[in-house]
């Protein structure tokens, strides 16, 4: 069985595992993982709070009461917030999730709630930040007036840094979940709340337009203010600059990884069903576009497969070459048909009335399947065509629908190999085998709603009268000399002349040939 996912990692990261984990290892997984990226975000937010007051705002020196309150409110407040935090994140998520303990899929509405968890943890990221925000520049404000600005403007750009950049890893963590809920969706618009569009305003507003009114907040400081020195006024540029190199690169390898992990996922996958290999699906873990594009796959993939069974189940009953003709002239199949040079090969049992009715329905069945089993494989061989299968005899075509070179001595070839298989593999019963060569009308006969391809033509009646009196031969083969002459030199070696008869419906002899020996 041909593998459904590549080596790629199927959720963009192996840090994700791959599909098919228990609902409670994806549970230990995304919550380690997710607790540990947010953990990150906000000492990165703590970081940026740093810089962003030590450098780039010009403010004045704490007073003895500003340290110590802030000594004292910094370390509560944290704590505090990471504890609410991760409390009522890990709740919150967990309510949303827990459909993914049941047997039965989730419906339209769990399924919009587990992508929005990402945007529930951001938004409430961005509260305890803003409670932050407030709480720090009111006691600035109380204790220290002239840092009231400063503080509220520093607080308040890393609020955004970190709400920006927990989306990015919360959406990034839970992709395990998102996959298991997006199974078997129907999906004809995006259900999660953040599209492309969206992602791409929070990856402006994170990586560019927060640290630019940074550094335009300080150039109006600069002018306001006239202790601000030309040199703390490069330094200030100097650090924003590298800042938003800094934050730039990572959320632009975050936002790149959110797009480019479901192409390039389809796009992996798009190559497998090119070389063949249908039974292709990517894990669909995005509730944007660009997972309707991974669901746009997966529908074309079955929609491929669907197609190829039809046309195998149709190729086993009209044959394969017949088939792909009707492939290529879809939608305009007509009735009628053309004048072709062909060999007819027709195959009867012998005796096969009395042997029906002389054992069970089952054998006598399996005795049929064997006896067809070796005509169809020695016709195929042979580039020919089992057209149809009469009871218990076979009509078979060379040179229709596909033009055969020497069409004659495949048609020879393969009466002289069924004749020795069947002695050997049926021996319950005789065949009689008859050959002819000549021109036939092949193509479609029946109505517009209901039709068949097959060949008329003296060529097939005259196969059939040879098989009747191919019985009454020693060796069970018979057939006209004139496929005989037709055949290539090495084939037309392996006959010799047997005679010639009137066939019934026709008005002069018929030169006969068998095989030699």
């Amino acid at each position: 069985m041909s593998r459904r996912w590549r080596t790629r990692a199927p959720y963009g990261s192996w840090l994700l595992g791959r599909p098919g984990q228990s609902p409670r290892a994806v549970r230990i997984r995304v919550q380690l993982l997710l607790t540990a990226l947010l953990l990150a975000t906000n000492l990165v937010g703590a970081g940026v709070v740093v810089v962003i007051a030590t450098v780039v705002l010009p403010l004045p020196p704490a007073s003895s009461a500003m340290v110590v309150a802030t000594a004292v409110a910094v370390p509560i407040y944290v704590g505090v917030a990471i504890l609410l935090g991760t409390w009522i994140g890990t709740a919150s998520s967990l309510r949303a999730l827990r459909w993914q303990y049941d047997d039965e899929p989730p419906d339209a509405r769990t399924v919009r709630r587990t992508l929005r968890v990402p945007v529930r943890l951001t938004v409430l990221q961005f509260a305890l930040w803003a409670i932050a925000t407030v709480l720090f520049t009111v006691l600035a404000a109380v204790l220290q007036p002239e840092r009231a600005l400063g503080v509220g403007l520093t607080v308040g750009t890393a609020s955004i840094v970190v709400s920006g950049i927990a989306f990015l890893l919360s959406d990034f963590a839970l992709r395990p979940l998102a996959a298991r809920a997006l199974v078997g969706a129907e999906l004809t618009r995006r259900p999660s709340l953040v599209g492309v569009k969206a992602r791409s305003v929070i990856f402006w507003v994170v990586g560019t337009a927060a640290p630019v009114v940074a550094l335009m907040v300080a150039g109006v400081v600069a002018l306001v203010d006239d202790t601000v020195t030309v040199t703390r006024l490069g330094v200030t540029t100097i650090v924003v600059g590298a800042v938003v190199l800094v934050f730039g690169l990572l959320v632009t390898v975050l936002s790149a990884s959110a797009v480019v992990d479901p192409v390039l996922a389809v796009r992996d996958a798009l190559l497998d069903v090119e070389r063949g290999q249908l039974d292709r699906e990517v894990v669909v873990f995005d509730g944007t576009e660009v997972g309707l594009l991974q669901v746009g796959f997966n529908r074309m993939a079955t929609g491929l497969r669907e197609r190829e069974q039809l046309r195998d189940l149709f190729g086993r009953h009209v044959g394969r070459e017949v088939a792909q003709r009707a492939a290529e002239t879809a939608g305009e199949v007509e009735l009628g048909g053309e004048a072709r040079e062909a060999s007819v090969l027709f195959v009867d049992l012998e005796g096969s009335t009395t042997y029906a009715t002389e054992h069970e329905p089952a054998e006598v069945v399996a005795l049929l399947n064997r006896f067809f089993a070796v005509i169809v494989e020695e016709v195929d061989r042979r580039g020919g065509l089992v057209n149809k299968f009469m009871g218990d005899a076979v009509l078979a075509v060379f040179g229709a629908p596909v033009t055969v070179d020497d069409h004659a001595g495949h048609a020879l070839g393969a009466a002289r190999a069924i004749a020795e298989r069947l002695a050997a593999e049926v021996p319950e019963l005789s065949a009689g085998i008859g050959v002819a060569t000549g021109e036939v009308v092949a193509g479609n006969v029946g109505h517009e709603e209901r039709f068949e391809y097959t060949v008329i033509g003296d060529a097939v009646n005259s196969a059939a009268r040879l098989t009747d009196l191919a019985k009454k031969e020693e060796g069970r083969v018979l057939v006209s000399l004139a496929s005989v002459e037709a055949a290539g030199p090495k084939e037309a070696d392996r006959w010799v002349e047997h005679g010639s008869v009137t066939l019934r419906g026709r008005g002069g002899e018929t030169a006969l040939a068998v095989p030699r020996g």
